[in-house]
């Protein structure tokens, strides 16, 4: 009976939405060697972002999974940047190295898709780009894939901070432009008149 009524209140609790998307990437069991032979731990790759452009990622370690899940996925919650996401893809194509993996990310039309594997899919998607090239040109470690993406998503600038030429400078141009016109006008005029 007991049980039944705990059934019912967990049910009628109102479920709390979380703000962020975690995915857990990787899992490495990673070992220690000392004098007694080894200690193995866990090490865990989280990503985290809202959907809308906010994303992080975090690696840490624990003893059991769930403790170094918990802990990377708090180191991830505050390295996070913000990313330039426009109708769902990206302003400019861009690539990044770290270490020995490079990545290269190119916008693609609405409905194209993410045309991405493993790692790069995942901080894609958490980012919020629904339409994407990409492509991985290096190392294939999960970790430094990551890092080169959200570097790669670091470097992007939006449309709004790309600078075009001021006018004042094109106008400048033009007229150096004509002077350097009339000027051979005037050398040919003097040729033909000598």
């Amino acid at each position: 009976m007991a049980e039944n009524n705990r059934k019912d209140r967990r049910e009628r609790a109102p479920r709390e939405e979380k703000q962020f998307d975690e995915r857990v990437v990787h899992i490495d069991r990673v070992a220690r060697v000392v004098k007694g032979g080894r200690r193995f731990r866990f090490r865990a790759l989280v990503v985290v972002g809202d959907r809308k452009g906010k994303i992080g990622a975090g690696t840490a370690k624990g003893a059991d999974v769930t403790s170094a899940v918990a802990k990377a996925t708090e180191v991830a919650k505050k390295k996070m940047m913000q990313a330039p996401v426009e109708n769902g893809t990206l302003p400019h194509e861009q690539t990044a190295k770290v270490a020995g993996a490079k990545i290269l990310l190119k916008p693609a039309a609405p409905g194209t898709g993410l045309i991405a594997g493993g790692v790069v899919r995942i901080v894609l998607e958490v980012a919020g780009v629904k339409d994407v090239l990409s492509k991985s040109l290096g190392s294939s470690n999960k970790i430094n894939l990551t890092k080169a993406t959200l570097e790669a998503l670091n470097q992007i600038k939006p449309r709004s901070q790309w600078h075009l030429q001021p006018k004042e400078k094109v106008a400048s141009k033009k007229q150096a432009k004509k002077v350097a016109t009339t000027a051979k006008e005037k050398k040919s005029e003097k040729a033909t008149e000598a």
